[in-house]
């Protein structure tokens, strides 16, 4: 028995007078586990614990707290908001129908109360509040693999033009973690953090643009040779190109502007200190640092202590002033992601 009241939906009844609530349980209770509560902050504390009422029915005339007050404060709460609200009241005007509708509730049930009515329209919007319930999660988990399945084709593109460069795969997974660290650290949101992540692969995909024999070169750039290997950044925001997604717009910034330096002598637009955006001085940082930790067939891995002491170095010149110690206070957890991606000839 037991077992039964617990798979039966919840019904919360909220009216300052008991007998209107013994009325509204006997109706239910063989359908619904009914909880009561004769005050609005009652309700309020009801509908705010676990397990979450499935449906309201809300009386509006109560004293200290009314039915409106009551259901602006549920609508107001991301924990409650989905919670299906019945008013059931003996306010029977059409303005006073008009203003519970408009307030958020789903359905408007006058005194005195026909109990088929009250049954059926109960039934259906609980039957409604599953299905939504059903349909969300449905929604998530499949914007969750829509999610993974992106972060997979960009973490491809960003390897494919690491691979051009005589770099390895593996550049592109470290230096976007390592990207992810700094940017938890600032006060930005947790979806920003995300986008800087998955974004940050694309920062070279230009590179697929610039001819092997000067990508591939083994001594140093001629002028005409770095002009060219400048466009990177421009092939880089061209390939990605302009779109409505935002983390394609986070990673065409980033492509577009991660050589820029903060004293202004970076390239393509010579952009100096806080006009360069802030997710492309990120990946700045991190991408050096990753270039500069890491073995190649045509170079040694520098130490990591050189590698920090050039980066402090270049703070207020190369780097953002206020990220390179934020960044380096980090270190452990940075060594912890080159230890986990390394990379294999």
């Amino acid at each position: 028995m037991n077992n039964e009241n617990q798979a039966k939906p919840i019904v919360l009844v909220v009216d300052d007078i008991p007998d209107n609530i013994h009325t509204l349980s006997g109706i239910l209770s063989d359908d619904f586990t009914i909880k009561a509560a004769t005050s609005g902050a009652r309700a309020l504390k009801i509908a705010n614990s676990t397990p979450k009422p499935h449906l309201i029915l809300l009386d509006i005339m109560m004293p200290e707290m009314d039915g409106y007050e009551v259901c602006e404060q549920l609508k107001s709460s991301p924990f409650t908001a989905d919670i299906p609200i019945i008013f059931v009241t003996a306010k029977a005007e059409v303005v006073d129908e008009q203003k519970g509708f408009e307030m958020g509730a789903v359905d408007y049930i006058t005194k005195p109360i026909s109990p088929p009515i009250v049954k059926a329209r109960v039934r259906t919007h609980i039957a409604l509040y599953d299905q939504n319930l059903d349909l969300s999660i449905k929604v998530q988990q499949r914007t969750e693999q829509l999610e993974q399945s992106r972060l997979e084709i960009i973490q491809r593109l960003g390897r494919a033009a690491e691979y051009k460069d005589n770099e390895t795969g593996m550049h592109v997974i470290r230096m976007s973690h390592y990207a992810k660290i700094l940017a938890q650290q600032l006060d930005v949101s947790k979806r920003w953090v995300e986008l800087v992540y998955l974004a940050a692969p694309m920062h070279d995909i230009g590179k697929i643009g610039i001819p092997d024999n000067i990508l591939g070169k083994p001594g140093k750039l001629d002028g005409d040779e770095w002009e060219v290997m400048q466009q990177h950044v421009k092939i880089g925001g061209d390939i990605i190109g302009d779109s409505d997604s935002l983390l394609l717009q986070m990673a065409q910034e980033i492509a577009l502007y991660h050589h820029e330096k903060w004293d202004g002598s970076g390239y393509p637009h010579g952009l100096s200190g806080e006009a360069i955006p802030l997710s492309a001085r990120i990946v700045a940082i991190a991408d050096v640092f990753d270039a500069l930790t890491s073995e190649r067939p045509y170079k040694k891995a520098w130490p990591i202590e050189k590698a920090i002491g050039l980066i402090q170095e270049e703070a207020g010149k190369h780097f953002d002033p206020n990220l390179v110690p934020i960044f380096i206070d980090k270190l452990d957890e940075l060594l912890v992601i080159r230890d986990s991606f390394q990379d294999k000839f």
